[in-house]
């Protein structure tokens, strides 16, 4: 087995540090203490901000680059899915829709 440089345990001790004050600050107040309301708003936004960061770029990109044809599933996918959502709402319909579009593209067509 290889030996773990000094370097190495100080920082897996650092971060474990970092780790144990940034989780347990919440714990360190006696009292209770609220967000400021623009705080509170903002994270309203969070969770369908980091939908759309996960999911657009999938679909607008290939290995890194733009989609250069419009003979791609994931295109027709996501925009029957977007019509799903916008015409009836629910995301597992939304889900549902997108696949049934996906589906048949990609494996009978190839794309």
């Amino acid at each position: 087995m290889a030996e773990t440089d000094a370097w190495t345990l100080l920082t897996i001790a650092a971060l474990a540090g970092v780790t144990v004050l940034t989780r347990g600050f919440f714990f360190l107040s006696s009292r209770p203490w609220q967000l400021p309301h623009w705080a509170e708003r903002g994270l309203q936004y969070a969770p369908i901000a980091a939908l759309a960061a996960v999911v657009i770029p999938e679909v607008v990109a290939d290995q890194g680059q733009l989609v250069q044809t419009w003979r791609d599933a994931r295109l027709f996918a996501a925009a029957a899915g977007a019509g799903w959502f916008f015409w009836r709402g629910g995301v597992l319909g939304t889900i549902l829709c997108g696949m049934a579009v996906y589906l048949p593209l990609r494996l009978l067509l190839g794309w």
